[in-house]
């Protein structure tokens, strides 16, 4: 399994939300660079970067912040939050970012998704994030009345790199994952899925392992230090995984 530090961006510093709720904010720092660089040295191949601002206003907004975490971090870097055009994307693209996460857009247009994904092949990522099972979009901002699974099955015969499901109630809560709603993801989708929410603990961490997940993004876990990033490194390695 992949594993994903997260950094989430809002006005240039590093923070997380719960439940995404802009209200309930942690800062964690006022150097996101640096804090690539910490999980880079801790032993991450790869970052998860999240554009608050830019999901909340509808285009990117952090550019210059993500330019330099993917110029000091020196791995592939994934981007979502605001990323609705073919503008936006040649734009993140242009940041040197690996990968591209689009949610809200998906919902709207599914075709221009397929049409993305077909240009860039292998470099856009599906962004799920749902709330009592049903799409949210806009930052979270809005809940649709589309199923999550049925957004996936709507775009996965287009070539996506893989679905990032994210849990909305778990998001920053110390919780744990939603398992059984990743399991009815990853039936539902022939697509990598990347766990998104809740994981807090290392046991969480081994569960996800277990139960065959691609990949997972932690955040507030990482910060706080209720997992440590070497170890779970650790434990996905002796499982055969990344």
């Amino acid at each position: 399994m992949i594993i994903y530090p997260a950094i989430d961006l809002l006005g240039g510093r590093c923070v997380r939300l719960v439940q995404g709720d802009y209200a309930r904010e942690t800062v964690f720092s006022d150097d996101p660079a640096a804090v690539g660089a910490r999980w880079v040295a801790e032993g991450a191949d790869r970052l998860h970067l999240v554009d608050l601002d830019g999901a909340k206003v509808g285009r990117p907004i952090n550019g210059a912040v993500v330019r330099r975490i993917v110029e000091t971090a020196g791995v592939p870097c994934q981007l979502g939050g605001g990323i609705r055009s073919d503008a936006d994307l040649a734009e993140v693209f242009g940041w040197g970012v690996r990968w591209a996460v689009l949610g809200t857009r998906a919902l709207q247009d599914p075709a221009w998704v397929r049409r993305a994904a077909e240009q860039y092949p292998g470099r856009v990522v599906l962004g799920v994030d749902a709330r009592d099972g049903f799409v949210a979009t806009d930052g979270w901002l809005n809940t649709s009345t589309t199923k999550a699974a049925d957004l996936a099955k709507m775009v996965e015969d287009a070539p996506l790199a893989a679905v990032v499901y994210t849990d909305i109630a778990r998001d920053g809560m110390m919780s744990g994952p939603n398992y059984d709603a990743l399991a009815a993801m990853r039936a539902a989708t022939r697509l990598p899925v990347i766990a998104s929410g809740g994981v807090s603990d290392h046991a969480q961490v081994q569960k996800l392992v277990d139960a065959g997940t691609y990949a997972c993004i932690i955040g507030r876990a990482l910060y706080e230090g209720q997992i440590r990033l070497p170890e779970a490194l650790a434990q996905v390695r002796t499982a055969g995984g990344a």
